[in-house]
């Protein structure tokens, strides 16, 4: 028990309490460097999209990805002045890791891939944040694109996490103008040229109100028989993500129409625009 006699108690505690606050210490610096950096680059990025007329969705998927950059390396200083506190070399530690390094090194080729996955996911342009899209199984609008991930929020609120190697294929839905389809059902004693006419009629009435309606809407005429209805098919090019509020004007202004047509009785329609 001699040798717990001989400790310096004094100059232990003193050492420990420099560690600790040269603990604190460096977490405050990394978190007021974080928070300064990731403004710092959000006002750069304001000012690049003002200058050289970047989209949004653009701007906000290499801000992204900039900020996902500035963070890894901020957390890797960190890491190497934390094992610094404790007389650690970082560069020594990593150099005779031997085999765990090895095993490190199998485990990373996965990272290794997103982030070459991603990088080539940019530099193609093939996504931006805001853009609908259908990847690894999943559709919904890109939030965020990452080193290592592609956020995906999906339609019921979900937000997927999607690891970029695994983005073997992207369809982007968001790229060009985007195809609004509405079928709508009469019975086999209904007059077809005469339901046409009713659908066209009120198709270049939503054109007129909508300027989001690039195209159409026209009537196609039939789409298919069914056992005790004809299907007519109408079509219109809309701006991108407004198929969906388009589609939803012509469904209600065509059933109101198919609605005042019952009251004559000269011409009834039992049908109405059928959901997708």
């Amino acid at each position: 028990m001699d040798w717990i006699e001989n400790i310096n108690w004094e100059q232990l505690l003193l050492n420990s309490g420099l560690i600790v606050l040269k603990l604190i210490a460096t977490l405050i610096v990394f978190y007021i460097a974080r928070a300064i950096g990731k403004r710092f680059i959000r006002n750069s990025f304001s000012k690049a999209q003002v200058k050289k007329k970047m989209s949004a969705g653009r701007t906000k998927t290499l801000q992204s990805l900039t900020i996902s950059a500035f963070s890894y390396v901020l957390f890797f200083v960190t890491l190497v002045v934390i094992l610094g506190i404790f007389d650690i070399n970082a560069t020594g530690l990593i150099a005779g890791a031997g085999v765990v390094g090895l095993a490190i090194g199998f485990g990373a080729q996965g990272l290794v891939s997103d982030i070459v996955t991603g990088f080539f996911l940019l530099l193609e342009k093939q996504v931006d944040v805001g853009d609908y899209i259908t990847a690894a199984g999943y559709d919904g609008v890109v939030e965020e694109v990452g080193l290592r991930t592609m956020h995906i929020r999906s339609f019921d609120g979900t937000l997927n996490y999607v690891p970029n190697r695994e983005v073997i294929s992207l369809s982007n839905h968001s790229r060009g103008n985007m195809q609004a389809l509405v079928d709508i059902s009469i019975p086999y004693s209904d007059n077809i040229d005469e339901a046409v006419g009713v659908l066209q009629t009120v198709c270049d009435e939503i054109k007129e109100k909508n300027p989001k309606i690039m195209e159409g809407p026209d009537v196609l005429g039939v789409q298919t028989f069914g056992s005790a209805e004809i299907t007519l098919r109408v079509i219109a090019k809309t701006e991108s993500m407004e198929q969906w509020a388009v589609e939803r004007d012509l469904r209600k202004a065509i059933k109101e129409a198919l609605d005042a047509k019952q009251e004559d009785p000269e011409k009834t329609y039992a049908e109405v625009p059928q959901e997708e």
